[in-house]
């Protein structure tokens, strides 16, 4: 029997750690909150996006000729106003090319970080039309053409963003309701982790929950009356909160938090500098206070604030507004932004079969929001076997490096289609004590798209034989430089708000994958944008083909292969062309055709159009067709009725491995924009091509020209 103490003491911390982890889930609560706030849409004199959906929730609040928020509590004097600055550094679409691309500028000065352009480059950006928000990508080098780029070292500003929308003409864009001067921010959603907040002007944006909790729960000074102020267009220089003084009573104290610092600030100031002393000097009689919360990479993309900071910045504003008073105010959620509108049925193009191509849309959904980094490939093994008709499934095979395939067909030697299942990415090379986490490239990331933006670990050892089909994932961001002066990071590295013993004890470990946040989204009438179209695209191809496949009708032996480890060294293709080579007759890779067919590349070579159709893909870096079985894919396509698309380009593929054996391969692919970034585009006609293809290579027989 138990004595009664060690029954006590087995309580006691059971209790402890009971409250430790209501105590975390509070903090992840309170830290999501304040994010919500971060991820609002309101672009500097478009603020009416977020103070619409403000109004509908926080009824009492009003708003001002000016466009400010406003609430007032109590009545008389003394009255204080406090502020906060409510809009985001944002761009305005200036010229809208004859070949459908945008071109943006920024509004105001905009941020003083020295990457903030450059963090706007090979990302989603979200485009608030009238008619509601949509989500294009700013174009960027393709990363296998970055031999061309090698010497380009200029830190990238707003005069290099182009802005892809999915359009092919300047009526498309016009049709899609873009207009000149919409307003074009970032797309991120709400981003918190650990107890930590990030995202654009974080600082500022805490400011403003902050004010918003304390009006909420009616904090004022012992008399009087404290009116709470969400004010637009800071800007231009506090230009919103000048015209809210203007028109509010007289002011006796002015409480202003303003956008992050280093620091964190609790100051009493005699102006905010430029035009608005004007007005405070005529219109606040009293102390100015000013209060800023201490932010990690002031001004930067994902500029970050601890929880600790926002409840200090809180508790500052409830002692200045009402000394003594120990009230604590909860942190209220925002209101989500609007969803895009691009996947919305009625955006499709006039193809004659739409419904196949959201069969394409809704795979690549579920296979390119998935992280699989080079040996981390399980989620997307799952996703791929599970997917697989009946018969295939009982034939399915993976060996110990993770590779997933189906043979079947009659006796013969066999061909083999093969696309990867990873994605470039990074994995963990060590951890600082201070929780740092340094990084190592895996494949060709293209740096400069990756460096400051969020960040997402998987949370799962790296054992490709396993079946993890949901691995946690661990949200962060990648650091970003302070001071750059070129384009390209020596290193990057990120951080997930824990230091080493806290990671280590949620079972980080070094070689687990990193990769950024990642969404699909259909743009325009056809293509389709997310990070790891390379080779998601060939990924889903591959699958669709063999699920429409008769097996009986096929007339050779046939292998369907999903494989591991590409970027980077082809390394589960050269384990299956040691094992496979020897009874197979010829290996087809599904991949990236990397096309110029973008506004930063020449068309010189690897011209291929989105849209236009798949590709054979003859010419690569590592290996090319032989012009033998290159007239022999032309004539079998020719038959099926399909006229691809033909060129060279740069990279290699997984059926190089197979070549040094004597077994030809040949690439056949789909057209993308923007290789290894977040902004990869791939057209989903291509791809219901690319399937066609597949099928029709199947079912020729094995020696037919």
């Amino acid at each position: 029997m138990r004595s009664i103490s060690s029954v006590r003491a087995r309580y006691f911390t059971t209790c402890i750690f009971s409250v430790a982890a209501s105590l975390v889930h509070a903090q992840q609560d309170d830290a999501a909150r304040i994010a919500s706030w971060v991820a609002l849409d309101a672009p500097t004199g478009h603020e009416h996006l977020a103070t619409n959906p403000l109004l509908e929730q926080f009824p009492g609040w009003q708003r001002d000729r000016y466009g400010n928020l406003l609430r007032t509590i109590g009545s008389g004097s003394p009255h204080r106003v406090v502020a906060c600055a409510l809009d985001t550094y944002s761009y305005a679409v200036s010229q809208i090319t004859d070949a459908g691309y945008l071109r943006l500028h920024r509004v105001g000065n905009g941020s003083s970080h020295t990457l903030w352009d450059q963090a706007h480059q090979g990302q989603q950006l979200r485009i608030l039309t009238g008619s509601g928000p949509l989500i294009g990508v700013s174009a960027v080098e393709n990363g296998h053409f970055a031999i061309q780029h090698s010497l380009e070292t200029s830190i990238i500003t707003q005069n290099d963003l182009w802005l892809d929308v999915g359009a092919e003409t300047a009526a498309d864009v016009s049709a899609m309701g873009i207009n000149l001067l919409d307003p074009v921010i970032r797309s991120i959603p709400a981003w918190s982790y650990a107890s930590e907040v990030a995202g654009p002007r974080s600082g500022a944006r805490a400011g403003c929950a902050a004010v918003v909790a304390a009006a909420q729960a009616e904090i004022n000074g012992t008399a009087g009356s404290t009116t709470y102020v969400l004010s637009v267009q800071q800007v231009f220089g506090w230009v919103g909160l000048g015209a809210a003084l203007s028109r509010l009573p007289l002011t006796d104290e002015l409480v202003v938090l303003t956008p992050g610092e280093t620091n964190f600030r609790n100051d009493r100031v005699e102006g905010l500098g430029g035009r608005i002393d004007t007005v405070l000097a005529d219109r606040v009689s009293g102390a100015i206070h000013l209060l800023a919360p201490a932010v990690g990479a002031p001004d930067s993309l994902m500029e970050r604030v601890q929880l600790s900071t926002a409840n200090q910045l809180l508790q500052a504003l409830v002692q200045t507004v009402n000394p003594g008073s120990v009230q604590s105010p909860a942190w209220i959620g925002a209101p989500a932004p609007a969803m895009a509108m691009n996947n919305e049925e009625n955006r499709w193009g006039p193809s004659s079969n739409i419904s196949r191509l959201m069969e394409i849309e809704a795979t690549l959904d579920s296979v390119a929001e998935r992280s699989a980094t080079p040996g981390h490939e399980g989620a997307i093994r799952s996703i791929v076997y599970n997917a697989l008709p009946a018969w295939a499934k009982e034939l399915a095979q993976i060996d110990d490096m993770g590779n997933l395939w189906v043979e079947f067909g009659p006796e013969s030697e066999a061909t083999m289609f093969v696309a990867h299942m990873d994605e470039v990415g990074y994995e963990i090379g060590s951890i600082e004590a201070d929780g740092v986490v340094n990084l190592t490239r895996l494949g060709g990331v293209v740096t400069t798209a990756w460096e400051g933006q969020p960040a997402v670990m998987q949370l799962d050892p790296g054992i490709n034989s396993d079946s993890i089909a949901n691995p946690e994932q661990l949200r962060g961001v990648f650091l970003s430089r302070g001071n750059a002066e070129t384009r390209h990071p020596t290193a990057v590295q990120a951080w997930f708000g824990m230091n080493s013993e806290q990671l280590t004890a949620m079972g980080v470990k070094t070689g687990m994958g990193v990769t950024g946040y990642k969404e699909g989204h259909r743009m325009g009438a056809y293509r389709y944008a997310s990070r790891s179209l390379d080779d998601r695209a060939g990924t889903t191809a591959l699958l669709h083909a063999l699920q429409a496949l008769d097996p009986a009708r096929v007339q050779s032996r046939m292998i369907f292969a999903w494989s591991v480890r590409e970027e980077g060294g082809l390394r589960g293709a050269s384990a299956m062309a040691a094992r496979l080579w020897p009874r197979t007759r010829r290996v087809y890779s599904i991949d990236t055709f990397v096309s110029s067919d973008t506004p930063l590349e020449s068309p010189h070579f690897a011209y291929a159009p989105l849209g236009n159709g798949p590709v054979l893909r003859v010419i690569e870096s590592a290996a090319m067709s032989t012009p033998a079985e290159f007239q022999r894919n032309r004539n079998i396509a020719a038959a099926a009725g399909i006229i691809p698309q033909i060129g060279l380009t740069q990279g290699g593929t997984d059926g190089s491995s197979f070549t040094i054996y004597g077994t030809p391969n040949a690439g056949i692919s789909w057209p993308g924009r923007y290789s290894h970034s977040p902004a990869e585009i791939a057209d989903l006609r291509d791809v219901a091509g690319l399937i066609d293809l597949i099928q029709a290579l199947a079912l020729a027989p094995v020696d037919s020209q």
